[in-house]
């Protein structure tokens, strides 16, 4: 089988997205293993370097959203993948259930909140699309405490308006300094229940389960449903989505690192030159540190 490379993982809207169709593994023999971890940290290093350019040139902000099911190993990601950047320049933001608060706010209130500032890169652990997810899924919507011109409609309008105000929502952050990447890290069933038994046997992430976890696995098909309707309605030029394949997870570290990479090469930051007196300063201050007249 070809090996999965980042482009196959891209959905920008020009065609149609299919999570039956999207693999779930890369199905790649574990002896390339130690050969894809390396290119893993050559991809850690090389952000490094684009991040601190990043943040000197603080001309662009960088916001990474990852979606996944219960146990696809978002954590896990971002852990390893940002694991060489400076965290002076990163902003790690989990989205759990909102609080009080936020339900008095718009859905995307939060979200703004979070951002980070250009120059910096913001990692979203979940994100403002729980708001077409778990919300579609268990039509929380219809609890809102919002006008009825809001919420008297039938669910694919609602659902319809906000794809739009997403989609919107994105391309504001594109025309103001921003980059988004959407991942979506797809596991199978399988693997999912595979990690679950490995949470409840291991008494180190007994923790990470909850019985509640089974309820929300029993509604795996209309996840998957509300997942490909939220990304093909999302998707664009500015705001791709990575389908990355996540049921062996030191690959798909791997492609979300190349995601990222490859964002910033296309941001192509630079350190500021400095100007011509800027030089001349600079000079005067060395001569003076070295106590020449």
């Amino acid at each position: 089988m070809q090996r999965v490379e980042l482009d196959d993982c891209c959905i920008d809207g020009s065609q149609r997205f299919s999570v039956a169709e999207a693999p779930t593994s890369a199905h790649v023999d574990k002896d390339i293993r130690a050969e894809v971890e390396a290119a893993t940290e050559a991809n850690t290093q090389l952000m490094a370097d684009l991040q601190d350019k990043l943040y000197a040139e603080g001309r662009e902000g960088v916001v990474v959203l990852i979606q996944a099911m219960d146990a696809a190993g978002k954590d896990s990601t971002v852990k390893h993948v940002m694991s060489g950047v400076n965290p002076q320049g990163v902003e790690v933001t989990s989205f759990k259930q909102p609080s009080s608060l936020e339900l008095s706010h718009d859905y995307l209130w939060r979200a703004v909140l979070a951002l980070p500032e250009r120059g910096r890169i913001g990692i979203f652990n979940r994100s403002y699309y729980e708001d077409v997810l778990i919300v579609r899924v268990h039509e929380l919507q219809k609890g809102y405490r919002m006008p009825k011109r809001c919420v008297d409609m039938g669910k694919d309008e609602f659902f319809a308006r906000r794809y739009k105000q997403i989609a919107n929502f994105e391309e504001y952050l594109w025309e103001n300094g921003y980059r988004v990447i959407k991942i979506f890290l797809n596991e199978s069933l399988e693997e999912q229940k595979k990690r679950f038994l490995d949470r409840i046997e291991n008494p180190a992430k007994n923790w990470k389960f909850s019985a509640a976890d089974l309820k929300e696995r029993a509604l795996w098909p209309v996840y998957m449903d509300a997942y490909e309707k939220a990304i093909n309605a999302t998707a664009t030029k500015h705001a791709p989505w990575y389908a990355i394949p996540a049921d062996q997870k030191w690959y798909a570290r791997w492609l979300v690192s190349e995601a990222i990479v490859k964002t910033l090469q296309e941001i192509d930051p630079r350190y500021p030159e400095l100007s011509d007196k800027q030089k001349v300063d600079l000079l005067e201050c060395t001569r003076q540190l070295l106590g020449k007249p």
